[in-house]
């Protein structure tokens, strides 16, 4: 790793990922900086997949970060992780040790590694004013005609974050932001194939369903988030939402639908993985969340 500041493990959700990084980082000397857009949210333990587990599991805890740091109340996004990312990441190298980022969250790991600009956009009142007097439909065009390819398909789909989007645009039009230097990182990546990627995905649903994901999520809803909210929180809070308020039958039936909304997202996670190949990044792929297979593969030597 003398040649690298980071390690990257990426892959799509149930791949193997957190306890490969947990791994490498135990073995290399590091900490683990998460690179998932629900994990940083408090009280989605069963919902975001955090595996708290996997960081004590077969020896001494492995520290992390970017895990439950926000309320679900708040709106996390891009420029925050990036933010927060390089806080822990200076951090972690200012004691010598190595960062390791583990996630699957595409937008996220291409903003680091390709080194987006990014800048604190204020809120501009007036713009905000005028933009509420369109519908839908025209927000969504103004914010393709500024960002014919938005990095967040999300933002054409719920209204206040078009709004907020098209924000952002507008000030960075006037005020381009500065590129950052991305870290030289070592990037590996986890590849089951699709066979094993479909049945560990619903494996890992089944054991967080029977851990009581459902009642997790119900609570959640009783300390005030709305089901609007949860909505936006992710396919396993938008299902079971609807399950409680039930447009979904019964518990089989939110298995089943879920696990194959799930297995779609892991195939999008890999669409995103391959753009960032053919913009240039190299990945390392691993077919399994192998050790021995990754430290072949060139994370053998300590941080520098």
């Amino acid at each position: 790793m003398n040649r690298h500041d980071l390690l990257v493990v990426l892959g799509p959700t149930a791949s193997g990922k957190t306890r490969l990084g947990v791994f490498l980082a135990r073995a290399l000397g590091g900490e683990i900086i998460s690179v998932d857009s629900r994990q940083v949210y408090r009280g989605l333990d069963l919902a975001s997949g955090k595996d708290l587990e996997e960081y004590a599991r077969d020896g001494a805890p492995v520290p992390f970060h970017l895990i439950d740091i926000v309320d679900l109340a708040e709106e996390y996004h891009l420029f925050a992780f990036i933010r927060d990312f390089y806080r822990a990441f200076e951090s972690i190298r200012e004691r010598g040790h190595l960062p390791v980022a583990v996630g699957g969250t595409g937008l996220y790991l291409d903003a680091l590694l390709r080194g987006y600009g990014m800048t604190a956009v204020p809120e501009n009142p007036a713009l905000r004013e005028a933009l509420q007097a369109l519908d839908m439909n025209a927000l969504r065009e103004r914010l393709l005609r500024l960002r014919p390819n938005p990095h967040n398909t999300t933002d054409l789909e719920d209204r206040d974050r078009c709004i907020r989007a098209i924000e952002i645009a507008e000030y960075e039009q006037a005020h381009p932001p500065t590129r950052r230097k991305p870290p030289r990182a070592l990037v590996l990546g986890v590849r089951p194939d699709r066979g094993e990627l479909k049945r560990r995905i619903a494996a890992r649903l089944r054991e967080r369903l029977d851990a009581g994901m459902v009642e997790e999520i119900e609570a959640v809803h009783a300390s005030g988030v709305s089901w609007d909210r949860l909505d936006q929180l992710g396919l396993e809070c938008r299902y079971v939402a609807r399950y409680l308020t039930g447009s979904i039958r019964n518990r089989n039936d939110l298995f089943q639908k879920l696990a194959a909304a799930i297995y779609q997202f892991a195939r999008r996670q890999e669409t995103w993985f391959r753009r960032m190949e053919r913009q240039g990044l190299v990945i390392h792929w691993l077919e399994r969340a192998d050790p021995a297979a990754a430290a072949g593969g060139g994370a053998g030597d300590g941080p520098r």
